[in-house]
């Protein structure tokens, strides 16, 4: 176990002494763990992982504590497939919650109760193959809403992601002499961040970025940023496992290293779980909460490609508001 590395990265962070002790402590305990199969940490498989988590569940040990600090010295030791699984463990959860809530405020609480009726989250570490049969079941009892109401409810920030994230790009927003000027700037920086993490040979958010995915996205603006068409702003999403993605060549398999969703990727490869393309609206929502943030109220958006429906990417049509409209010049 790197001890020094990992304290020393934790502090940059400005953990305490205590947090520190603690996060030492679970990463020591899986450590231990490994070492009755004669494993090493620092080269350890996802499988191990995996079996690990199934015991701390059993005994309860499963908090968000304890993964969130395993996944940093997975990460500060380069382990990027572990690392990503780890995260993949942890992440979605939290839009399972802030989609009750917003149906408890946008419908009401009799209704929320109704759809999430013995749709509890799995417990915390548990393989992403655990979700898919419950996001397919929310899915299909929202779509009992009609559909208007399913996506209004699904397409909003339930990822929980502040304002204050979007300092940056209301500036440049600020400063951009036309949208598509600032849609430009905005891939031109977010290029500039993917080149910036191959150099230092790390993982951004949970993507492994090779020379090759910086040609791609470099080579359609709709990613990472949009392209503005008459009165739609249109984004294809980055593959969620872009160096996999390239290189597949099986359609069903490119279509799992597209997807983003910890709560519906696993389907793509699982008989039987069909999650209907209505769910993707959340992604949606996702796409377009800095255009929200930048115009100061909330955009329109139409899912146009998924890969839940068969497509390789993920695609999609924000709408520009009325009071942004006036301002795009006819000729562009």
């Amino acid at each position: 176990m790197k001890n020094t590395e990992y304290s020393e990265f934790l502090r940059s962070r400005n953990m305490d002494d205590n947090a520190i002790n603690t996060a030492l402590e679970h990463v020591t305990d899986f450590e231990e763990y490994l070492t009755r199969d004669d494993r090493d940490i620092d080269s350890v498989q996802v499988q191990s992982v995996k079996r690990y988590f199934t015991a701390i569940i059993a005994e309860g040990k499963n908090s968000m504590q304890r993964l969130v600090d395993l996944a940093r010295y997975f990460y500060i030791t380069d382990q990027k497939e572990v690392y990503i699984y780890i995260i993949s463990t942890i992440s979605g959860r939290e839009v399972l919650e802030s989609i009750s809530e917003k149906l408890a405020l946008k419908v009401d609480t009799d209704c929320r109760d109704d759809v999430f009726e013995d749709l509890e989250a799995p417990p915390l570490g548990s393989p992403p193959d655990a979700y898919p049969g419950k996001t397919c079941l929310l899915a299909e009892r929202l779509m009992k809403l009609g559909s208007e109401t399913c996506h209004d409810i699904l397409a909003d920030n339930h990822h929980g992601i502040p304002h204050e994230s979007f300092t940056n790009q209301i500036k440049w927003f600020e400063e951009s002499d036309s949208i598509d000027d600032f849609l430009r700037r905005l891939h031109k920086e977010r290029i500039s961040v993917l080149q910036h993490h191959l150099d230092e040979g790390k993982v951004w958010f949970e993507q492994e970025i090779t020379a090759e995915i910086i040609e791609l996205v470099k080579g359609n603006q709709e990613i990472l940023s949009a392209v503005r068409d008459g009165e739609y702003l249109y984004i294809t999403k980055i593959p969620y496992s872009p160096k996999n993605w390239m290189n597949e060549t099986d359609s069903v398999m490119k279509r799992y290293y597209a997807c983003h969703c910890p709560l519906a990727r696993e389907a793509i490869i699982m008989n039987g779980t069909d999650i209907p393309i209505d769910w993707c609206y959340c992604s949606g929502g996702f796409a377009k909460y800095m255009f929200d943030v930048l115009f100061g109220e909330p955009t329109e958006v139409e899912v146009l490609q998924s890969v839940l429906a068969g497509d390789t990417i993920c695609r999609f049509r924000v709408k520009l508001p009325e009071k942004i409209i006036p301002d795009i010049s006819p000729s562009c």
